[in-house]
């Protein structure tokens, strides 16, 4: 029942934002614009899209402690994003986690759902940063900047937090032991809330592991400016396609604008929001008019993304050697696995250590 009210809460925004984009299209100026784009710069763009993607997984193998080949590593991730791309509810992550056991030798689930939440820290950090340029050099209103900056300052702070965190893992767990204690004895769920609370607190503190390793967060950090710094670059050299000047504080605000939008419910491919975070960008940064112009750009930015992803995402399913069908059956098992041991209060150790197993 929650996953069917997220998919129509994904389709009414979809709807929505759908409307939003072909309200700004004139028919005779989209003519126009397709007719006198320069699609030499398409090249180029795929090339430091790609460029992107192989430091992407350079990063998680260093998060995985080099356990999986870089091949490996390549072809999964291509496989995860591709599956996110046509399919709801970000199921690539889990099917990431599934192929990932089927290596030899197999990388624990828990391992690899650890290494996303560590991914995905680190993205949010890039695209924070990306902001704060964007802010820094773009013609936007004070309150707005002011408002954006309190925002940024404010999520560096919590990576911050999280990275404390993840050094002071007893601390953690002794400060939920005594939130623990607050529960009444008297509540029905009491008894099954501490153990299960303390699962979920475990398997967070997992995830955040990676950074408490100096020279290992300095390395992802590093391969993480490296993949955003290439998708900067493309996002840069795909405006020429359209406008006869580009702006780095333009790409960077759409760059960031587009991630924060794919974290939005929305039918599969983000179609909808995608676009119209980036008209919205684009018009508030000086590149709103002529509107079609914007909506062409908008969609070309996501149709050049979704073509990489697919093409990288077929031959990692030939790299597999797995088909869509078996990957979807393959996930189910091992979620339902994952639902027996979670309701049997076992658990696999992250680490990979004597207790660790595929599901």
């Amino acid at each position: 029942m929650k996953r069917w009210r997220i998919g129509l809460l994904g389709v009414a925004v979809s709807l929505l934002a759908i409307y939003f984009v072909l309200s700004q299209i004139d028919v005779p100026s989209l003519r126009a614009a397709l007719t006198e784009a320069r699609w030499a710069y398409l090249l180029p763009t795929v090339i430091f899209l790609m460029l992107g993607l192989l430091t992407r997984a350079a990063r998680w193998r260093l998060l995985l402690s080099g356990g999986l080949p870089y091949r490996r590593a390549f072809s999964i991730m291509n496989v995860a994003y591709l599956v996110n791309g046509v399919l709801p509810l970000r199921i690539g992550e889990v099917a990431r986690v599934y192929l990932a056991t089927r290596a030899q030798p197999p990388v624990p689930p828990l391992k690899t759902a650890s290494t996303i939440i560590v991914e995905r820290l680190l993205d949010l950090l890039a695209v924070v940063l990306l902001l704060l340029l964007a802010l820094a050099g773009g013609p936007l209103p004070e309150e707005l900047r002011a408002a954006a900056t309190v925002s940024a300052l404010a999520a560096i702070a919590g990576f911050v937090l999280l990275v404390v965190l993840a050094g002071r893992r007893q601390l953690v767990q002794r400060v939920l032991a005594g939130v623990i204690g607050f529960i009444p004895s008297w509540s029905a769920d009491s008894g099954a809330l501490a153990p299960r609370l303390s699962r979920w607190l475990d398997h967070f503190l997992d995830g955040l592991q990676p950074l408490a390793t100096p020279r290992t967060l300095f390395l992802a950090l590093g391969w993480t400016m490296l993949s955003w710094g290439f998708s900067a670059v493309a996002g840069y050299i795909l405006m020429f396609t359209f406008y006869e000047q580009a702006s780095l504080s333009a790409t960077f605000l759409y760059i960031a604008a587009a991630a924060f939008a794919i974290a939005v419910p929305a039918m599969p491919a983000n179609i909808g929001p995608y676009e119209a975070s980036i008209i919205v960008t684009l018009r508030a940064m000086g590149y709103g008019e002529p509107q079609t112009t914007a909506v062409a750009f908008a969609v070309l930015v996501h149709g050049i993304n979704l073509a990489v992803h697919a093409g990288t995402g077929v031959l990692g399913f030939v790299q597999e050697g797995i088909s869509l069908e078996q990957l979807s059956r393959g996930v189910r098992e091992m979620r339902q696995s994952r639902g027996e041991n979670d309701d049997s209060g076992t658990r696999t150790h992250p680490t990979g250590g004597d207790d660790a197993r595929p599901a």
